[in-house]
């Protein structure tokens, strides 16, 4: 276990309405540590962004405790606060910029508000802007850039006052698939260069596959599961967290076949196209029913289910021949739906 930068510990918050009463949070516990990519992910409506905005106190738990290293957040004075809030980058979905300011001018922000002087701040900004390769758009306005250049400013004013942790709330979801790729390896290079550990609220699993190392599945207003990704893409205990991992339901219980191997891959093997390789090897073909991999950071994750051949020698072959690979290999017969 690293050293934990935040824990939540019994967390519930209750919305009060003139007629009833919203339960958006319920029982949450978590422990985030420094310099882990750690993603929450859940459906729209399950309470992520209100989790988030608890972390930072924007809301105030009904009940429970946040920790922000080492310091409980409800004890503390709003001046206190406001201190603590300068150690949490925030990045949002929709940019949240100044739109009558320039890029340098959106990054110094934070830092006017915190008291430093301009020639220092501009500096910063300056550092900022190169380090999230826009050296070049210190002096244009938010209308004239793009979704992605938008949240490269975003990010930079967020790490303008030197935080300990940024906080992302659906922060590609407005962006196309390519710019969410280069938006994501910006963040994940900020995490391995400056150390800074990253919370990243999403609906979207494939963000959670491609950067963070730990994830709490939310459902329900409660924690569903949380780990290492790889154990949840390897074999998700819970519904909500099947329901993630395989969002079109595709399940290896649906197969109908007569002699099949299921093979699981738990990283311990490199991603490559073992099944090409068997046949050739094997001099056999098989008809794969049935197949559900993710390649993270070069390791294969997940399982597949191929037909085996009918004759006896040439089935344990390739059984010998995946298991020679490092990879788990079971028989299974009768896959009915």
């Amino acid at each position: 276990m690293g050293e934990a930068i935040i824990e939540i510990q019994s967390l519930s918050k209750t919305f009060r309405t003139k007629d009833s009463e919203v339960r958006a949070l319920n029982n949450i516990n978590l422990t985030i540590e420094k310099g882990d990519i750690f993603g929450i992910i859940g459906m729209s409506g399950a309470g992520k962004s209100t989790l988030v905005r608890c972390i930072n106190m924007l809301e105030k738990p009904s009940k429970g405790t946040v920790l922000f290293d080492g310091r409980d957040l409800s004890s503390l004075s709003n001046a206190e606060l406001r201190e603590v809030r300068h150690s949490m980058g925030m990045i949002f979905q929709q940019f949240n910029l100044l739109m009558q300011r320039t890029a340098e001018r959106n990054i110094c922000f934070p830092l006017e508000l915190a008291g430093a002087d301009k020639t220092s701040a501009r500096k910063r900004a300056k550092e900022l802007l190169e380090l999230v390769g826009l050296s070049d758009k210190a002096q244009s306005y938010p209308s004239q850039l793009s979704g992605g250049q938008k949240q490269r400013v975003a990010i930079a004013r967020a790490l303008a006052t030197n935080p300990k942790v940024l906080l992302c709330d659906e922060a590609t979801s407005a962006l196309d698939p390519t710019t969410t790729t280069s938006i994501l390896a910006l963040l994940k290079d900020i995490n391995c260069r400056m150390g800074i550990t990253i919370v990243i609220i999403t609906h979207q699993m494939s963000v959670i596959e491609e950067i963070c190392n730990r994830v709490a599945i939310i459902d329900e207003s409660q924690i569903a599961e949380s780990g290492a990704v790889e154990d949840i893409f390897y074999r998700p205990q819970t519904a909500a967290a099947q329901k993630l991992v395989y969002p079109e339901g595709k399940h290896a219980d649906k197969i109908i076949s007569k002699r099949c191997m299921r093979i699981v891959f738990d990283g311990n093997s490199s991603f490559e196209p073992v099944i090409a390789n068997m046949v050739l090897d094997c001099k056999a073909p098989v008809n794969i029913l049935y197949a559900d991999t993710k390649n993270i950071d070069g390791k294969a994750f997940g399982q597949m289910v191929v037909q085996l051949p009918q004759d006896e020698a040439l089935a344990q072959k390739m059984f010998a021949y995946v298991r020679a690979r490092g990879l788990s290999a079971e028989e299974v017969s009768g896959y009915v739906g």
